[in-house]
């Protein structure tokens, strides 16, 4: 039998594999015994991940509908018959019956596998938590981020932490973030995050703020001081001088460099107050014995979390839409007619 899937319809593609194989096994089309293509064979047919295949059969085989012999492939396990039909054809009777009363409301199969895939979410939202993934640029800095979203966080939600490199370069991290309900990153790295994970999970940018110690460490600068700026890199620099700014505004002495920049001793040299960035470590060393220095730490900024974060949560955990959704048809319209 063909192994179709519509990756238009608004359900995981390996959700929809299990479920063709589940119904062929079920209704016979799958006999016991039969083999099943490798998978890296399926993958390639379906064009799907091969990691989302091998999680199908993994479940399948912990569900006893299919069995693996060692060097020869993945079956149907000859005990289907005994095990699954009775309860699983009356089921199959049910939801030809649900299809039949769907069609007869004027609703499509899309609109119909949407209502059924929103009411799983909300059985299953009381009792399993939310799975978050960030990706920051430098492990510690991004431990701390995580440890800073997770305290705002509803109960039961839980958010991993994990790096750019870590997710270009570790198969397995990657796929992580690619199963999360939702990936967070920096603003500005959004897009670099999304291109790694292709498209295939919702990505959303936090904007950050300082961090309360260094908000506290910048409006205790002497106003005459003399304020070095170093960024790791050069497109964050803006974002960081105008965060001196916003939180220092009776300095007037900033200069902003980058740690590559060829001006940077010279820079450092007539600094009295240095204010790093993370990953710039390196440029203390080059620091005046008499200038001070600290590391410029973020936070998300907590109304950012309050207005978009959460509220999306919520949009997730209930399955409603997070943009605008085409109006449903009315079912009682379509019943008068």
């Amino acid at each position: 039998m063909p192994f179709n899937i519509d990756p238009e319809l608004p359900v995981p593609l390996g959700v929809q594999l299990r479920g063709v194989i589940e119904y062929g096994i079920v209704c016979g089309q799958l006999p016991a015994g039969l083999q099943l293509p490798p998978v890296r064979a399926m993958a390639s047919q379906l064009n799907i991940a091969p990691m989302t295949v091998s999680q199908v059969y993994k479940e399948l085989k912990a569900a006893g509908l299919l069995e693996t012999k060692q060097g020869h492939g993945t079956f149907v396990s000859k005990s289907i018959p005994q095990q699954v039909r009775p309860a699983i054809l009356d089921l199959q009777l049910r939801i030809d019956q649900l299809l039949h009363d769907a069609a007869a409301a004027g609703l499509t199969a899309p609109e119909l596998v949407a209502l059924v895939n929103a009411r799983i979410n909300r059985r299953g939202a009381a009792t399993q938590g939310l799975r978050l993934v960030f990706v920051g640029l430098f492990e510690e800095a991004t431990k701390a981020y995580g440890a800073d979203i997770q305290a705002k966080l509803p109960d039961g939600d839980v958010i991993h932490t994990t790096t750019l490199n870590a997710i270009l370069t570790n198969d397995l991290l990657r796929q992580r973030a690619v199963n999360a309900d939702l990936v967070l990153t920096l603003a500005n790295r959004k897009a670099d995050v999304a291109e790694i994970l292709g498209g295939k999970q919702r990505v959303l940018g936090i904007n950050y703020i300082p961090s309360e110690r260094t908000r506290t460490l910048l409006a205790g600068i002497d106003p005459l001081a003399h304020v070095a700026i170093v960024s790791t890199f050069p497109e964050f620099l803006p974002i960081m001088k105008a965060g001196v700014q916003r939180f220092a505004p009776h300095v007037h002495h900033i200069k902003a460099t980058v740690l590559e920049s060829p001006d940077l001793a010279e820079t450092l040299s007539r600094a009295d107050v240095v204010v790093h960035a993370t990953g710039s470590e390196k440029a203390i060393g080059l620091i005046r014995p008499s200038s001070s220095h600290f590391e410029y730490r973020h936070t998300p900024d907590p109304i950012e979390i309050d207005q978009v974060l959460l509220p999306m949560l919520e949009a997730i955990r209930g399955d409603l839409p997070i943009t605008p959704a085409p109006p449903m048809p009315d079912l009682r319209r379509s019943h008068e007619n």
